[in-house]
């Protein structure tokens, strides 16, 4: 059988790819003209290059398919123009969802995010029935994908679609090439930039475990639901103190609240604007920073079988990955900036 990926080069999309190679798929990748290929370089797939906002080239990917994981996604917590983000997570979404409710595809696998979720105040994980709503999503990212995800199950309930929703939370690992917003508390910890934190927790789980979550949701999950795919809650100093143990370097940090750290955040962006780099730091991160994010997989271990590994050997792996490939001499450089 034929799959096709969309975001394949990406972090979890790569994951994902080799996964479905593994499990006996054929493997078409949705791909943008001019993107870093790396990470699937040498994997025995098919390329078809495209974009989510041209619907001639989500059409000719789809054909003689049969099923369709779709992860292709702007994922940054801070944007110049928000609108790319929106046409690229909404439009191109929708766009590509109707292309293959029209070439009746047999199962169609779309990759939201625990951002749409809704947080318990009290720091308790949630879950798939955590009340969420659009004026609670932090940032263009957050709502964004929360808009994409009620568009899905709209088209979903519409045209009835063989579609489940899979929700991975905080994912890490290797092949992080850009890298994400987690893998850049690994390379900053690394390096020594991380001489602070603040008092919030992350979902920490292996790259590799949210990759076969996927593949799970193909075999088991059901239509019409959706599945949190994550792994331990971790408060934000034991990730970096984990990072440290493993790295074999200590540092003592200092707790920051979030007050003091949005002037800096405030001053980042506005140097963004200039010099049309990410910055480290963003009003809207340290919003999200302000609660815990963490959540129970409880749903998708109960009905899709999905497993994960202790947190720690993701940031091993992670932490392997960004040494063996140079994240602190001058390599991140070159990707980001």
């Amino acid at each position: 059988m034929k799959s096709l990926v969309t975001g394949a080069n990406g972090f979890i999309g790569s994951a994902v790819t080799r996964c479905l190679l593994a499990a006996g798929h054929e493997v078409r990748c949705l791909i943008r003209p001019g993107s870093d290929r790396s990470n699937i370089d040498g994997l025995p797939i098919e390329i078809s290059e495209g974009d989510l906002r041209d619907i001639g080239s989500l059409k000719r990917a789809i054909t003689n398919c049969e099923n369709l994981f779709h992860l292709a996604a702007d994922y940054r917590l801070w944007v110049p123009n928000p609108d790319t983000m929106y046409d690229i997570n909404v439009k191109g979404t929708q766009t590509l969802i109707l292309a293959a409710a029209e070439a009746g595809l047999r199962r169609i696998i779309y990759t939201s995010s625990v951002a749409t979720m809704g947080l318990n105040s009290d720091g308790s994980p949630a879950n798939e029935e955590t009340p969420s709503s659009l004026v609670n999503m932090t940032g263009h990212y957050k709502r964004s994908k929360f808009i994409a995800e009620q568009v899905v199950q709209h088209l979903t309930n519409k045209h009835e679609l063989p579609l489940v929703i899979v929700n991975p939370s905080t994912p890490i690992g290797p092949r992080d090439i850009r890298p994400t917003p987690t893998g850049r508390i690994v390379v900053d910890t690394l390096c020594g930039r991380m001489p602070a934190y603040m008092n919030t927790g992350l979902n920490i789980a292996h790259v590799d475990d949210i990759a076969r979550g996927h593949l799970l949701a193909y075999m088991y999950g059901k239509p019409g639901e959706r599945y949190i795919l994550g792994g331990e809650d971790m408060d934000l100093l034991q990730i970096l103190q984990t990072i440290d143990k493993i790295s074999g370097k200590k540092m003592k940090r200092i707790k920051i609240p979030a007050m003091l750290i949005f002037p800096i955040a405030w001053i980042m962006e506005k140097i963004a604007i200039i010099t049309n780099v990410e910055p480290r730091a963003s009003i809207d991160s340290i919003r999200m920073a302000q609660k815990k994010m963490f959540f129970s997989s409880e749903k998708a271990i109960r009905e899709l079988g999905y497993q994960y590994r202790p947190s720690t050997e993701g940031i091993k792996d992670a932490v392997t990955w960004f040494e063996n490939n140079g994240y602190c001499n001058g390599y991140i450089n070159s990707l980001t900036h």
